[in-house]
Parts: C-alpha cells; sequence; structure tokens
C-alpha cells in the first residue's frame, strides 16, 4: 500500500508547476517521513507484532540512495532545461497567453485519460472550489510572469530568481498560515534577500523591469504553493491538477482571443514538448526524493542553473555573469538552512531484535 501511495504522488501538486521545489512540500516530506519511523520504533518497543526482519526492511527502505537520486535529478534537470528551451522557441511566433491555453488544453486532457482509468468519478468532484479558484489564478499569474521572462531575459537569470519560490514562501507562511518565526527561517529569507541583490546587481546599473516581472512571478507561485498546502490535506493531486487546467483553461482562452494565431506544425512540437516536460519533470523530482533526504535534492536541483547557462551561451549567445551562481548560491544556503533537520538515530539491530 505505501509502494502505491508513493507512486501516486509522482503526479502531485506541481506536474505542470516546475518552477522551483516547493519548500512547503520538502519540509512536510522531511516531517512525514519522521513521522513513519517514530511509528515504527514505537510499534517495535512496545511489543507489538512486528517482526524484526520487517522493521528492518521498513528502516532501509528509506536509507537514502544518492546515486538514485542524481538519476532521477538528471532526469529532472533535462526535463525543465527542454521545457524552457520549448518556452524559448515558442515566445517569438506566439503570445503567452496562447501558449498557456494550449499547455492546459493537453494538460487537461493528460490528466482526464489518468483520471477516467480510476473507477467512479469522485477525484472529478470537489468541495473547495473557491480554493482551487484563488489557487490557480496566483498560478497562472506565477506562469505568465516566467514565459515572459523566459522570451525576453537570459535564460540563466530566469532561473536564478526561481530560487526565491521558497523563500517568497516562508514569509507568505508565516503571515497567513501563522507559521512560527524560527531563527532558520529568519536566516533563510536574510540569504535569500542578499542573493536577489547579487543576481539583479542592485546600486551597480539599472533593474531590468522584466527580473522585476519574474520576482513577481515567483512570489506568485510561492501564493499558489501555500494554497496547495491548505487542499492538500482534502484532495487528490490528480483532483488539484484536474481543476488547476479546468480553470487556467478559459482564462487564458480569453485573454488569447485577440491575438490568436494558427500554430504551424513545428510549433505544434514545441508546445507537445513544453506539456509533456513539465509532467515527466515532476515526476522525476518526486522520485528523487523518495531515494534521497531534501536537502540532497535541493543541492542537485542547483544544477539546474550552470546546465542552463551553458545552453543560453551555446544556443542563444547569451552573456554569464558569475555573480548568478553567485546570487543563487546564497539563496539555496539560506534553503538548506531552513530545511535542514537533524537525523534522528536509527534503533540498534540488538534492539530490533527484541
Amino acid at each position: 500500500m505505501r509502494s502505491r501511495a508513493l507512486d501516486l504522488r509522482a503526479l502531485d501538486l506541481r506536474a505542470l508547476d516546475l518552477r522551483a521545489l516547493d519548500f512547503v512540500a520538502l519540509e512536510s516530506r522531511a516531517r512525514e517521513s519522521a513521522e513513519v519511523e517514530s511509528r515504527e520504533v514505537q510499534r517495535c518497543a512496545g511489543g507489538r507484532s512486528i517482526g524484526a526482519g520487517k522493521l528492518v526492511t521498513a528502516i532501509n527502505l528509506e536509507i537514502a540512495n544518492p546515486v538514485r537520486a542524481l538519476i532521477w535529478m538528471i532526469g529532472a534537470m533535462i526535463s525543465i532545461c527542454v521545457m524552457a528551451i520549448g518556452a524559448r522557441e515558442l515566445a517569438g511566433h506566439m503570445q503567452t497567453p496562447q501558449i498557456l491555453f494550449i499547455r492546459s488544453a493537453l494538460g487537461l486532457l493528460i490528466i482526464s485519460l489518468l483520471i477516467a482509468r480510476k473507477p467512479g468519478v469522485e477525484l472529478f468532484k470537489t468541495q473547495r472550489l473557491k480554493l482551487h479558484t484563488v489557487r490557480n489564478l496566483f498560478h497562472f499569474a506565477g506562469q505568465y510572469g516566467w514565459f515572459l521572462g523566459i522570451g525576453l531575459l537570459p535564460l540563466s537569470e530566469v532561473f536564478a530568481l526561481e530560487f526565491t519560490v521558497p523563500i517568497w514562501t516562508v514569509i507568505i507562511a508565516m503571515l497567513y498560515l501563522k507559521e512560527a518565526i524560527t531563527l532558520r527561517k529568519v536566516c533563510a529569507l536574510l540569504l535569500g534577500a542578499a542573493g536577489v541583490l547579487v543576481i539583479l546587481e542592485v546600486g551597480l546599473e539599472a533593474v531590468q523591469p522584466m527580473a522585476l516581472v519574474v520576482l513577481l512571478a515567483a512570489l506568485c507561485y510561492a501564493a499558489s504553493h501555500v494554497a496547495t498546502k491548505g487542499l492538500a490535506n482534502t484532495e487528490h493531486p490528480l483532483t488539484v491538477l484536474f481543476y488547476m487546467c479546468l480553470i487556467q483553461l478559459p482564462v487564458s482562452a480569453l485573454m488569447s482571443l485577440n491575438s490568436w494565431v494558427t500554430p504551424a506544425l513545428a510549433l505544434w512540437f514545441w508546445l507537445i514538448v513544453v506539456s509533456v516536460m513539465a509532467l515527466t519533470g515532476h515526476y522525476c523530482i518526486t522520485q528523487a526524493m523518495r531515494s534521497a533526504d531534501a536537502g540532497v535534492v535541493v543541492t542537485l536541483d542547483f544544477l539546474r542553473l550552470p546546465l542552463i547557462a551553458l545552453i543560453g551561451v551555446v544556443a542563444y549567445a547569451e552573456p554569464f555573469e558569475i555573480s548568478l551562481l553567485f546570487g543563487a548560491g546564497l539563496m539555496l544556503l539560506g534553503n538548506l538552512i531552513n530545511i535542514y533537520r537533524p537525523q534522528r538515530p536509527l534503533p540498534s539491530a540488538a534492539v530490533v531484535a527484541e
């Protein structure tokens, strides 16, 4: 049952949203793992019927496998970077609202087929339409800003600014979910702010307006993540994805009426690439999170930046500033400080045998 539940998470709440790792989800994943481990140990210590071999097997399943995580993260990095290339190729031929409309339509088709394979129609239903609507309006705004940035800014700068999503998520969670203000969170916020200032080179030259648009997009993504946290308690991941596509489809359709163009055959290729890579990228990230700690996944995800920078230099002759790596490194450090949790010692073999 647990394996089946973990497989279902492969289509998690951010399947079409890959612009950064969801900080709240990473924290939740770490807490869930600790709780599972604690329950197993308590069952063993309390003399309840659980064999030593089964407990050791359960604990071994939780042991990190950095090599497997690295393989999955390589798949995620390739997917995300290819999706960014697709967005760049589409930017010069189609307006952003139309790209988002077709992406939502293809996503709705894929998710509907997945839900149709399951018995009943319960996954098509929801009692929380209002929260779904709020979440997806913020998510749509985030996508819109990201696609604009991909078309007008160096790819490396857009990816670097994406690392602010966890920082914004922490701020919103503290303000609206009343989460506790801790020293770790304060350090993460300060390092994140410093990283943004370095990337934007504040004080050295005028800040590009489009860079501020990408920052606002990251803020909107963070707001959608906080709403996702509320939906996660009652909604199936496929239900959340279904309503994301369903709600964003008419919004993007209305915005694209005045600028609609019939996509050429080559553009359909990139439209499909963008939609599929969003799903495969998140699937790889989810599998990586099953194979290693959240800190390992966040660190490996940072490798997207030099990879997309290399693609930008080779494929699009984009300039690359070393300040991007330094600023993103500061944000990465802040993220790692916030999600770090001391490892609890596992029960020894002698204790398990008892």
